[in-house]
């Protein structure tokens, strides 16, 4: 059996986009029967928000959708560079940030994760700005 491949989505405080990538992530490899081959988790950029249950927004959303969520906002560790196999930050700011807190030498390769919608739109907008 190959290898699990870990996913780190992030965003500024981990409250609203990020989990909801996470949640969406996990909802759709456990849908496609490849559960046992992904892991995914989700941090922020900053620490404001660490412990907090996603904005009532992103739940409502999740709910409405029949994705179940029960994690809580954290910071992105160093360890999170060398742990994870992907990093997708939601924004260019986020991709910024996290290229330079990066380890010279981390094994996780880090997109936006925006450049994977097959419709072009890059951004994932936060809802507070």
């Amino acid at each position: 059996m190959p290898d699990v491949q870990k996913v780190l989505f992030v965003c500024l405080g981990n409250i609203c986009r990020s989990p909801i990538a996470e949640a969406v992530f996990t909802h759709i490899v456990k849908e496609r029967g490849i559960r046992d081959k992904w892991e995914a988790d989700s941090a922020a950029i900053e620490g404001w928000q660490v412990g907090s249950r996603p904005n009532h927004r992103a739940r409502e959303t999740l709910k409405h959708h029949s994705i179940q969520y029960s994690g809580r906002a954290r910071q992105i560790e160093s360890e999170d560079f060398n742990e994870f196999d992907y990093i997708f930050g939601m924004d260019e700011n986020n991709i910024s940030n996290l290229k330079e807190v990066a380890p010279r030498d981390s094994k996780a390769k880090i997109f936006l994760l925006g450049d994977f919608d097959p419709e072009g739109d890059r951004i994932i907008r936060d809802p507070y700005f």
